[in-house]
C-alpha cells in the first residue's frame, strides 16, 4: 500500500495517490515549507482507500492524510492550513486581511466549484449513470465553468503569481487543477490567457516540479524507468 521516500519515524508522513491533485496541493505546501516526509502511497483505482488500515485515518476513504506524530489531519485545504500555522516558514497566507480573502475565495473555487467534478468516484457514477465518455464531458464543463471563473476573478490581483508577486494558496490550488486539466482532460488553456501564464510560473518553480504526478514514487511510468 505504500511507496515511500524516507524511514525517519519522526518524519510527517503523507499519504497520497500520485494523479491526485488535492495530494499535489499538500505535496506542494510541504516542498515550499522545507519540511520532509515520508510518502504513503494509497492506490485508488485499487481501492486502498476503502481499506480498514486507511479508513481508520480518514472514515471518508480520501487521500490526503497527514500523520503528524500522534496528530491526523485530511483535507486538503485543512491539511495546508495546519501546516501553516504549526511551520510557519515560507508563509502560504499574505498578511494583509483582504489579499487573504482573495487567496481563500480563488482555492475554494478550486476545491469547491471544480474538483469535485472530477473526483474517480464521481467520474465513476456519471459514466455509469449516463453512459460511457459522459464522464470527460461531464468533467471539461465543470473545469471550464471554473477556469472562466477565475480567469475573471483573478484578473484584478494577480502579479507574477495568482495575487501577486509571492506564492501563496491560491497558486497551491490553480497550479495542479491546470496540471490535472491539461493533462487529464485536455482542456484548452488557449481561452485562459491569465491562468495559462500563471502555468508557466509555476512550472518554473522546483518545489512545484517536485510535487508532480509523474514525480511521484507510485506514479506506474516512474517505477517502469
Amino acid at each position: 500500500m505504500m511507496a515511500s521516500r524516507s524511514g525517519d519515524k519522526n518524519q510527517l508522513k503523507l499519504y497520497s495517490y500520485y494523479s491526485s491533485s488535492c495530494a499535489y496541493r499538500v505535496r506542494t505546501a510541504l516542498n515550499l515549507k522545507g519540511l520532509k516526509y515520508e510518502y504513503k502511497a494509497v492506490d485508488l483505482l485499487k481501492g486502498e482507500q476503502f481499506s480498514p488500515e486507511f479508513t481508520e485515518l480518514n472514515p471518508i476513504g480520501y487521500v490526503p492524510v497527514l500523520v503528524d506524530g500522534e496528530f491526523i489531519v485530511s483535507d486538503s485545504f485543512a491539511i495546508i492550513m495546519y501546516l501553516e500555522e504549526k511551520y510557519p516558514q515560507h508563509p502560504l497566507l499574505p498578511q494583509d486581511l483582504q489579499k487573504r480573502g482573495i487567496n481563500y475565495q480563488a482555492a475554494n473555487i478550486v476545491s469547491s466549484s471544480i474538483q469535485p467534478f472530477q473526483n474517480i468516484a464521481t467520474l465513476k457514477y456519471i459514466e455509469e449513470k449516463v453512459g460511457p465518455g459522459e464522464d470527460l464531458s461531464w468533467a471539461k464543463h465543470h473545469i471550464t465553468k471554473g477556469f472562466a471563473a477565475l480567469e475573471k476573478f483573478l484578473k484584478g490581483h494577480a502579479g507574477r503569481y495568482a495575487t501577486g508577486d509571492e506564492v501563496f494558496l491560491a497558486d497551491l490550488f490553480l497550479a495542479p487543477q491546470m496540471h490535472i486539466s491539461i493533462k487529464g482532460f485536455n482542456v484548452d488553456m488557449t481561452q485562459f490567457p491569465l491562468l495559462s501564464r500563471l502555468n508557466e510560473e509555476y512550472n518554473k518553480i522546483p518545489a512545484f516540479q517536485d510535487a508532480k504526478s509523474e514525480n511521484q514514487p507510485d506514479n506506474p511510468l516512474a517505477s517502469a524507468v
